[in-house]
């Protein structure tokens, strides 16, 4: 028999339970810890802006042309667009819950890149972004100025060139987003009946400043081949794109046949603002910027968190007087402290698990047994959920937690086994091989019900199968390894650490005092047992002597009824037929 192998060999077994105990706890460093489990059907985002068009207009030449390609791409179920009024354009395509999100993304990607051909000139010089996208803000990363020094635009800008790269670097990020005034933009106002007067349309502006604010390459002087005695060599640097107000006004736009020239300032003033105004983001009614950080999928949302707050405390020393930043938004918060109390719900059932297997078997050597199952076969429990790709949360946890007396069930009833074995004149060895003999089907059993009852629950479609599949997985797993346990580990520490049993005389006194009190207790209980027994007894009997008197009383007043004063109750029905045959018999003589 298998526990007779292992009986045999005690260090085979413990090296099995130590090797599943160093799996386990790799296991726990290494799994992502969440909130819940991953039910969130993934997304791809696909993001443009048309400047300067309507949102009518982005929808017939933007969105129309994107969402015929990427319509009917595999896994997906349903896809979502907004057109905004400032040219902006986004569309989310959701997938199947468990759809490989980088798969997802390349489909996407190539459904795009075959619409970029038919969308305005603009756009395509803007660019087509398709990215992953989360649903859920992890953290969200202020930048405010107390002394109002710096108004929105600064900080928005700030945190677009200073903070967002190198967040976006950080190990489980998936995305960051900035929230704020927007970027910095060379805003140019024109003056309608000016441009009316000199006969210009807006088209003439932008062309003019497409033609001189531009990056130019201006060659070299003294490349080969050379004049003799030239001895070096210069690349020319020429003012190329218009960085300042002043020389964006400047910019000539039209030039007349008697040499007139019309500049950019005459028809139109310029300004440094920011690209759209659409937006707005304010902590305590004061201006600010926001960095929403979102989790890569998968990642462990308590580490990504902490590595956030690590590098906002390395870049905040490169801020410049009057800037501050905090993190007012934080979902790891909760998360921490909940995993926390599931944690600390794990270590008090466990303690009180072992206290109570310490007081009623009497016996340190016998708690040992139980007592190493829960380490090892919980510990375990965490090798088999990375094995099966599930995080750390509350179902995983609560599955935990709630086989807790599964695992420690198989133990005591093989301790229990080996004690009855050992108290009858055996061996440790002997007793614990006898009791596994007896035991090892119900074990089996029990365990197969176990996993029969749980599994199911792991087969549901939808949300709801995708919700209980880790608590119900786990539970099985866990049950799995039990009954492992049970086979291979617990009979070797039965025959290795049972003894048998002291003769009361022989312990102490508070085991002495202990067994007193419980035997009184124990005789309390089955007096009590007993008379609520006999109390229900007697109530029983009373209430059936009740209805049978009642019953008794009932037909004798009727019998005792005569004829004179009417019928009884059982002649109630014939007196009734013979009213209403003397009623009719009245009736035919009338």
């Amino acid at each position: 028999m298998i526990s007779d192998f292992f009986i045999a060999r005690p260090v085979l077994a413990n090296v099995l339970a130590i090797l599943m105990i160093v799996i386990g706890g790799v296991a726990v460093f290494a799994l992502p810890v969440a909130q819940y489990p991953d039910v969130v059907p993934p997304t791809v985002q696909v993001t443009t802006r048309y400047p300067g068009a309507s949102a009518r207009t982005l929808v017939d030449t933007v969105a129309l042309p994107i969402e015929q390609q990427v319509n009917g791409v595999e896994g997906m179920i349903y896809m979502q667009s907004f057109s905004g009024a400032d040219g902006s354009y986004s569309l989310t395509v959701t997938f199947k819950i468990g759809a490989d999100l980088d798969t997802a993304q390349v489909l996407v990607q190539n459904r795009v890149s075959a619409a970029l051909s038919s969308l305005p000139q603009a756009v395509q010089a803007q660019g087509v972004i398709v990215q992953k996208n989360s649903t859920a803000i992890l953290q969200i990363v202020t930048l405010t100025s107390p002394d109002a020094r710096y108004d929105s635009l600064y900080l928005a800008n700030y945190a677009t060139i200073k903070l967002k790269d190198e967040i976006a670097r950080l190990p489980g990020v998936g995305n960051v987003v900035v929230f704020g005034a927007g970027q910095y933009s060379m805003r140019i106002w024109l003056d309608p009946n000016k441009m009316q007067a000199r006969g210009l349309v807006p088209q003439d502006v932008i062309q003019a400043l497409q033609q001189q604010s531009t990056q130019v390459t201006a060659g070299q002087i003294g490349a080969p081949p050379a004049p003799r005695g030239q001895s070096f060599q210069y690349t020319l640097n020429v003012t190329g794109r218009l960085s300042d107000p002043a020389e964006f006004a400047q910019v000539i736009v039209k030039t007349g046949r008697a040499g007139q020239i019309t500049r950019l300032s005459d028809v139109g003033r310029v300004e440094l603002g920011s690209q759209t105004y659409g937006q707005v983001f304010t902590l305590d009614g004061q201006p600010a910027a926001g960095l929403a950080i979102y989790q890569a999928p998968g990642a462990n949302a308590l580490n990504v968190a902490n590595e956030v707050r690590e590098k906002m405390a390395v870049l905040k020393r490169e801020f410049p007087q009057g800037l501050i930043s905090d993190i007012p938004f934080d979902t790891t918060k909760f998360v921490e402290q909940s995993i926390h109390e599931v944690y600390k719900t794990l270590y008090e059932a466990a303690f009180l698990v072992l206290v109570v297997i310490l007081v009623f078997l009497q016996d340190w050597r016998a708690m040992l047994v139980p007592a190493t199952t829960v380490p090892v076969t919980i510990i375990g429990a965490f090798a088999a959920m990375a094995a099966l790709g599930f995080t750390i949360n509350f179902s995983t946890l609560f599955a935990i937690v709630l086989a807790i007396g599964i695992v420690v069930d198989d133990a005591i009833v093989v301790v229990e086994g080996a004690v009855h074995n050992i108290e009858k004149g055996m061996s440790g060895r002997e007793a614990a091989s006898a009791a596994m003999r007896q035991l090892f089907g119900p074990i089996i059993g029990i365990t197969l019900v176990l996993m029969s009852v749980f599994l199911p629950a792991a087969f549901l479609p939808g949300l709801t199968g995708r919700m209980y599949a880790q608590f119900a997985l786990v539970i099985a797993a866990t049950a799995l390894l039990s009954a492992i346990n049970a086979a291979t580990l617990k009979p070797t520490q039965s025959a290795m650490w049972l003894r048998p049993a002291v003769p009361p005389e022989r312990r102490n006194v508070f085991y002495r005092a202990f067994n007193r009190v419980y035997d009184r207790i124990e005789r309390w209980y089955a007096s009590l047992i007993a008379a609520m027994v006999a109390r229900s007894v007697l109530m029983a009997a009373a209430a059936l002597a009740l209805i049978a008197a009642t019953g008794y009383l009932v037909l004798a007043r009727a019998d005792r009824f005569s004829a004179d004063r009417g019928p009884g109750l059982l002649d109630r029905p014939r007196a009734i037929a013979r009213w209403r045959l003397a009623r009719a018999h009245a009736a035919d003589l009338g």
